[in-house]
């Protein structure tokens, strides 16, 4: 058989890639098993054969690997993880073993990482309201299952409180089936990984959580695998066990810089920045990991962490991802500055699947209009500010005046609110008619009439 084989061509070692001459038959994302000079073993995958070589990437330090006395077996299977549910309140590293002291998982399917095509015909279209607990997300910026939302972050941002705190508060509303979420950590440092450790233990968001760690000195090809893993543990929840998964993928600028490591290894030719022109292909391989399929209970919804590099939100990385995700959560630094927590400016935050999300029998008749009139005013808001900085706010006419004082309060009483608060969409849409109710009931033209005299409270200026 051919993994019985072991072959000592080793041809030349390059970064975490091994050059592997005179093989017989290698198919592209094989496995190999190589079994160094004092017996240890190490994994490594098949990325390219040609001309009876193959190019492999080591999942570990290519250090100790002697040319002559090294060999390589090929296993003839890609690269898998065992999956079960027994694996929810456990937490593993980034190829899959487990990191928390327990035993590994007893009986377990096997699962190739890369997943499997779907066919886009069995897609049903986002339409569950999922409720976050936190205002700016949830009034303004619906998640909706079955959506991949993206979070637009810069380094220093509290994406990772934001992380940990979706973890515990997110749930599905009006549904019965069970809510997990798969948190993949990519490339983050130990400090980070011991924080998402403690908050899922502290507040027992663990019991319901998959958690997968690649540390920041791991070697960093694990990064590839480490988002991979997670996704495929959501499809096993979602689509064999009928579970509503969250899957939470923090830092997605940490995998990109994998790639680009890998790319250069191989000496491709780089595209914008360095990074490899298949980039965005790649980026949809995992992206379009989410969804909800006709004929399945389950479904899994995507949150994708990415810290923009120097707070670029064009760079290639947020570029990029905002082609293929269907909108994205934005923090700011000028409101974290202020003290606001969560940072998420409304403006430059989209979710383009909200409206298929909100409503009378999902969250609230008048969520839309709410939503679309707090949009504009804080925009109103932000016009008012940048004249009074010009002319000073005693030339402001009375109306942007309010506007100006609106814009405060909404920053202050919607956008913050503590980490440990939970709010219900009924009271983030409380807190907005509260704000609209100091603006004249004239202004409000973008929420219909009959919502305005069942929700609208005259104050006087």
């Amino acid at each position: 058989m051919k993994f019985d084989i072991e072959y000592k061509t080793i041809e030349n070692v390059a970064g975490p890639l091994v050059v592997v001459g005179k093989v017989r038959a290698a198919s592209y994302n094989e496995i190999v098993r190589i079994r160094m000079q004092n017996g240890e073993y190490r994994l490594g995958q098949v990325l390219d054969t040609s001309e009876g070589k193959a190019i492999v990437q080591v999942f570990g330090s290519t250090s100790g690997i002697n040319l002559d006395k090294t060999s390589v077996s090929f296993l003839g299977e890609t690269f898998n993880i065992g999956v079960s549910d027994s694996m929810l309140g456990r937490i593993f590293d980034g190829q899959g073993h487990p990191r928390d002291g327990a035993a590994g998982i007893a009986g377990k399917e096997k699962r190739d990482i890369n997943g499997f095509p779907i066919n886009p015909v069995s897609r049903s279209y986002p339409s569950d309201f999922i409720e976050t607990g936190i205002s700016t997300i949830d009034g303004m910026n619906t998640l909706v299952r079955g959506q991949k939302l993206p979070i637009f972050s810069g380094s220093g941002l509290p994406h990772n409180q934001l992380a940990a705190q979706i973890t515990r508060q997110a749930k599905v509303k009006n549904k019965s089936e069970s809510f997990a979420v798969v948190f993949a950590g990519i490339g983050i440092t130990y400090d980070d990984a011991e924080y998402f450790t403690n908050e899922f233990r502290r507040t027992g968001a663990l019991s319901r959580t998959v958690a997968f760690i690649n540390l920041a000195d791991d070697p960093s090809i694990e990064r590839i695998l480490t988002p991979r893993l997670a996704l495929t543990t959501a499809e096993y929840l979602a689509y064999e066990k009928g579970m509503h998964v969250l899957v939470i993928l923090n830092d997605m600028t940490n995998y990109a810089e994998a790639l680009r490591e890998l790319s250069s290894a191989r000496e491709e030719v780089p595209g914008r920045r360095g990074y490899p022109g298949y980039m965005y292909t790649d980026f949809a391989s995992i992206y379009e990991r989410a969804g909800v399929l006709r004929g399945k209970k389950g479904s899994i919804t995507q949150l994708d962490i990415l810290t923009m590099p120097s707070d670029d939100v064009t760079h290639p990385i947020p570029d990029l991802t905002g082609y293929i995700t269907e909108g994205q959560i934005f923090l700011s630094r000028q409101l974290y500055n202020k003290g606001i927590y969560p940072p998420i400016n409304p403006i430059g935050s989209l979710s383009r699947l909200m409206g298929n999300g909100v409503g009378s029998g999902k969250t609230r008749e008048d969520h839309k209009g709410v939503s679309d009139q707090l949009f504009g005013a804080y925009a109103r808001a932000q016009d008012a500010k940048n004249l009074s900085s010009i002319v000073g706010a005693e030339a402001l006419s009375e109306i942007d005046k309010r506007y100006l004082n609106f814009g405060e309060n909404f920053e202050n009483k919607f956008i913050k609110q503590g980490f440990d608060e939970n709010r219900s969409i009924e009271r983030t849409l409380e807190i907005g008619w509260e704000l609209l109710s100091a603006l004249p009931e004239s202004e409000l033209s973008r929420i219909k009439e009959e919502y305005i005299k069942k929700y609208y409270t005259k104050k006087q200026a």
